[in-house]
């Protein structure tokens, strides 16, 4: 709602501007999209090591909460 908002005052204060903001997100944003999926997937091969690095620890406590 926020952007939404600020993207009006820009739409009064300078329409040009605002319109090709609106006419560009989404390049921008198809443009980022594999940079966003590297990092998914990054963010899950930590994830993985830290549950492997871990497991011995889980396994020896008895599964105790």
């Amino acid at each position: 709602m926020v952007k939404f908002l600020l993207w009006l005052i820009l739409l009064v204060l300078c329409w040009p501007l605002a319109l090709l903001g609106l006419l560009l997100y989404p390049i921008v944003w198809l443009l980022l999209l594999p940079f966003r999926l590297l990092g998914i997937t990054v963010n899950a091969v930590f994830d993985l090591l830290k549950a492997i690095i871990t497991l011995p620890a889980r396994v020896l406590s008895g599964g105790r909460k």
